[in-house]
């Protein structure tokens, strides 16, 4: 971009600056090849002393031999030391009018204030993937080259945006004198995870297979892949799945063709998105685990077969909202699940007497909760009936309990309630839900000096937190501050 704003400005077939630079002059030509006596580019890492910048300066007052501007480029700018910098504003703050800078840099934030300010900063940002991929069509049918289309999608995802290295990329492929140019020449050639093997690692975690997923590894690993590769595949590839859960196998989100959109939706469905959100957290954290690890491998495996065999994941709320938990190792999905209702009582079994007075229903408060199944009866652990008027329970909650008074109202739990009460007192039931009143101090204040454990055995103790608990047939092992 340096070169092409050089040779506008200096374009020898225009009177003047010009947007549309000839490209064919003595100019143009030399800044083409970088070879142009009045465009000076200077590599920054390597020249970035008070002594190089003030013999800049010292040849900066001649003019140009043929061209309008003398043009300095200098890359990689934010290498200069400050002491340079400092001799550096000294001629932007009154630059002779026949010189010109461009500075070019990867981390602008680190080039002082007082040079950005006496200049005009452009920001660039990346080509998608879907721009790279048309242009490198292009050039592939210029050329008259054979080519599968997964494989400019790959290259093209492989560039992280940039137009240069995804040329150098294809440049490195055709090298090869290979036609036509296919997905396994990015792992035979360049190192590249085989996208079907994981495909085929991701559908075995998907089906709780271990076996399947510890031998889909031990391929990408002996096709000659770091584990710190496969980690990042995995992620790229659990990235695409979450955006098709959560946005559509059509989003523009992801750049698959139409064959690995259709293959991508059936994955997505072996996962929710909790679980795909954990998985992608999860590999990250081990990419850094195994960075400074000797046993990379065998973390990695750990890390796989933890994905597969935890049985998917499933949220708080959805749990709850269960009556019972389940019996047997299938896999747990957060479809908006509701709670299940009550099963009736047989005629003439379990059944209270008709009553009118709220001392009865407390009387057997206990034994009309255990009916709902642990979730909602840990919920309503935290509640008391106080009075019965028309055929309409009251329940409280103590003032600390909101929480669990807002989640007996969701996922159908209050018509669980209703149905299990009808059952049990025989009469149509209506619930009412309200909050115990603060007392006259207001609840206390929390203690900041808390001890960690303490805290942790609070969380431990919750109702909510011990209902799940019970339902995963799970213990903690961790506890992390959100």
């Amino acid at each position: 971009m340096a070169r092409i704003l050089a040779k506008s400005l200096n374009c020898l077939k225009a009177d003047g600056p010009t947007a549309e630079p000839c490209c064919k002059c003595d100019a143009c030509a030399g800044i083409n090849t970088g070879e142009d006596i009045d465009v000076i580019e200077i590599d920054g890492a390597s020249n970035n002393s008070v002594e190089d910048v003030r013999e800049l300066r010292e040849n900066a007052i001649y003019r140009p031999a043929r061209s309008r501007f003398k043009i300095y480029i200098i890359d990689e700018v934010h290498m200069l030391s400050v002491s340079a910098f400092n001799a550096l504003l000294k001629i932007l703050e009154e630059p002779p009018s026949h010189v010109k800078f461009i500075f070019a840099t990867t981390e602008p934030q680190k080039v002082l204030a007082t040079i950005q300010s006496r200049c005009q900063r452009f920001d660039f940002r990346n080509i998608s993937p879907a721009f790279i991929s048309k242009q490198l069509k292009s050039v592939l049918d210029q050329e008259k080259i054979k080519f599968e289309e997964d494989l400019v999608l790959t290259l093209a995802k492989l560039a992280n945006g940039s137009m240069r290295d995804a040329l150098s990329l294809l440049d490195r492929l055709i090298s090869t004198g290979v036609q036509p140019l296919t997905a396994n020449l990015l792992e035979e050639y360049l190192g590249c995870p085989n996208s079907e093997k994981v495909c085929g690692l991701v559908a075995a975690i998907g089906d709780s297979n271990a076996s399947d997923a510890l031998a889909a590894a031990g391929e990408l690993t002996s096709a000659g892949l770091t584990e710190v590769q496969i980690a990042d595949a995995l992620v790229d590839y659990m990235r695409d799945l979450m955006v098709v859960k959560a946005a559509g196998a059509k989003s523009e989100l992801v750049i698959l063709t139409e064959q690995q959109r259709k293959r991508a939706e059936q994955l997505a469905e072996k996962f929710d998105i909790a679980g795909l959100v954990y998985s992608i957290t999860t590999l990250e954290k081990l990419r850094w685990s195994m960075k400074n690890s000797e046993s990379a491998r065998p973390l990695l495996e750990a890390t796989i077969l933890r994905l597969a065999m935890s049985e998917h994941f499933i949220n708080v709320d959805s749990l709850l909202g269960q009556s019972n938990p389940p019996q047997d190792k299938k896999k747990v999905t957060t479809e908006h699940h509701t709670a299940p209702p009550a099963p009736p009582a047989p005629p003439g079994q379990g059944r209270l007497p008709l009553i009118s007075e709220i001392e009865s229903i407390k009387s057997h408060w206990q034994d009309i909760i255990k009916t709902l199944g642990p979730g909602t009866a840990g919920l309503l652990s935290s509640a008391e009936p106080v009075r019965l008027e028309n055929n309409t329970l009251t329940l409280e909650f103590a003032a600390s309990s909101a929480v669990q008074k807002q989640m007996c109202q969701s996922n159908g739990r209050l018509e669980q309630i209703k149905s299990a009460l009808t059952q049990k007192l025989g009469v149509p039931i209506t619930i009412e839900l309200r909050l115990a009143a603060a007392t006259a101090n207001g609840p206390p204040a929390p203690d900041k000096t808390k001890m960690k454990s303490q805290r942790q055995n609070e969380i431990i103790n919750d109702p909510a937190v011990k209902t799940v608990l019970m339902g995963l047939d799970a213990t903690v092992t961790n506890i992390e501050d959100a």
